[in-house]
């Protein structure tokens, strides 16, 4: 198999590092472009996230980049994030080493020292952010002139991350003769201009579908109470495993972050507001599995690359469709499955109706069903099946007891209210003395589940209707064992003698 990378004109050594890696098969874009960057030509890949473009790109530059002198770099890599310049540069060392060059990334949020003494040694291929670089610039500590090989990684992240104007300030400022390769999940708009202004009649490849097909996921998108949204992503955390949670803001991450961890399940916070140590302890905290859940705001939706992410859920919808699938594509990375959850409020169907539209996304948008996750939900592209599933209220299951032996009451319907986001080691005695104290309760019933046994987090309790609904105005929105619960009224059941 290792002769597959060498047909591609790999230098051997750089194939046996490879081999050494278990990477001894090209994925379709590096078979593509890999070529055509090794004959000096310029490329224009479009391919989707997880598709080996760091490779496809990486390869060919390490194997034509001479060695650089003092400030000079030979080779420049523009990436729009901190996370992904990293990992670019973690990705590119085993094979730097194998070709005897050595490459550096320089990103904001940490000491200019490290990156100063790095350059007067001489970087060969150097992996930038736009600011960063360009303060070094300014600074007369890195010189672009000589830098024949650049690569634009992420380059439709950079236009919606407003990078062009700098994008186009440093290439301006490298070799005159170059190879430029540039490689984006689009190449139109923005992408289509930098392309004709700064490549030479470029060789453009599609290796592997971007379209939202290619992410073979299955999603689920559950409406749900505001304050019961904390429980939801316990609920999918403890069922899938490895999760990423989107959240809106830096503030609702830590809050969601501190939230969970109270829940027992295990999370870090990784945003803007955090230091660049922060977010590297934080990454490699859940690369590790040392945490089951990674907590991020959109600056993670691109430019990390974690293996077996089982689930992504959506706390706060994305803006857009293509927010929603760069941050989907966090999970069924380089063939594999996934689990993507969104958590709809009533205020937010209409918009998220919108998104699934522009995603041909043809999903219900219905209540929670955690034991449909692993084989429920849709694919996007997927027609709908028929008779689509109507939203409905939390409804008494068919299996639940009889009235109590000795009751009194005749067979009327129960007024049976519903209560949500109850602690997994509450038992059906706390639940009846928490209601008992507006009224009298008949009945008070925990779900679990009939695998495990473990609770699912809700019940249901029986009691006249006007203690019902002194509950309800009592306890819906109350704090009971650090959670807010969620009470109502469920839909009314008759019971059989």
């Amino acid at each position: 198999m290792n002769a597959d990378f060498a047909r591609l004109g790999l230098p051997q050594r750089m194939v046996d590092t490879l081999a050494k890696r278990g990477i001894t098969e090209p994925f379709p874009v590096q078979a593509a472009t890999i070529p055509d960057a090794l004959a000096g030509k310029d490329v224009s890949g479009k391919a989707p996230t997880g598709s080996g473009k760091t490779l496809a790109f990486g390869l060919p530059l390490l194997a034509r980049v001479e060695k650089a002198y003092k400030n000079k770099p030979r080779a420049l890599i523009l990436a729009p994030t901190r996370e992904l310049a990293e990992q670019i540069k973690k990705e590119l060392t085993e094979p730097a080493k194998a070709a005897r060059r050595y490459v550096f990334a320089v990103y904001g949020g940490v000491s200019y020292g490290p990156q100063k003494q790095a350059f007067r040694k001489g970087v060969d291929v150097l992996v930038a952010t736009p600011g960063r670089l360009e303060d070094l610039i300014e600074q007369r500590i890195v010189d672009l002139s000589q830098a024949d090989i650049v690569v634009i990684d992420e380059a439709d992240r950079m236009a919606d991350m407003g990078f062009m104007p700098s994008v186009r300030r440093i290439l301006d400022q490298t070799a005159k003769k170059r190879q430029t390769l540039l490689f984006s999940a689009t190449l139109d708009g923005d992408i289509a201009t930098l392309s004709r202004k700064y490549q030479n009649n470029p060789v453009r490849h599609e290796a592997g579908t971007t379209e939202p097909e290619a992410i073979d996921a299955r999603h689920h998108f559950w409406l749900v109470e505001h304050h019961d949204r904390v429980q939801h992503t316990a609920d999918v955390v403890g069922a899938a495993g490895r999760s990423i949670v989107f959240t809106r803001t830096r503030h609702g991450a830590d809050r969601l972050a501190r939230q969970l961890g109270k829940l027992g399940i295990g999370t870090v916070a990784l945003h803007g507001g955090r230091s660049q140590n922060q977010r590297t302890r934080a990454l490699r905290t859940f690369a590790t599995g040392k945490a089951q859940a990674l907590i991020a705001t959109d600056v993670a939706a691109r430019g990390i690359h974690i293996d077996a992410v089982e689930s992504v859920v959506h706390f706060d919808p994305p803006a857009d469709h293509k927010d929603y699938l760069h941050r989907s594509g966090r999970t069924a990375r380089a063939g594999a499955s996934g689990l993507v959850v969104s958590l709809v409020t009533g205020q937010q169907k209409r918009t998220v109706g919108r998104m699934q539209k522009d995603l041909s996304l043809q999903a219900p948008i219905e209540r929670p069903q955690p034991d449909q996750l692993q084989d429920g939900g849709y694919r996007i592209g997927e027609a709908a099946p028929k008779g689509r599933r109507e939203e409905r209220r939390p409804t008494r299951p068919t299996n639940h007891p009889k009235k109590p032996t000795g009751d009194k009451r005749n067979d009327k319907a129960i007024p049976s209210v519903y209560v949500a986001n109850l602690p997994y080691g509450a038992s059906e005695r706390e639940i009846q003395d928490l209601f008992g104290e507006y009224g009298k309760v008949h009945q008070a019933t925990i779900i679990t589940d009939k695998k495990s046994g473990r609770s699912k987090g809700f019940g249901f309790v029986d009691m006249p209707q006007r203690a019902a609904r002194r509950a309800i105005e009592g306890l819906h929105g109350s704090t009971y064992a650090g959670r807010d619960l969620t009470v109502r009224f469920a839909q009314p059941r008759t019971y059989g003698g």
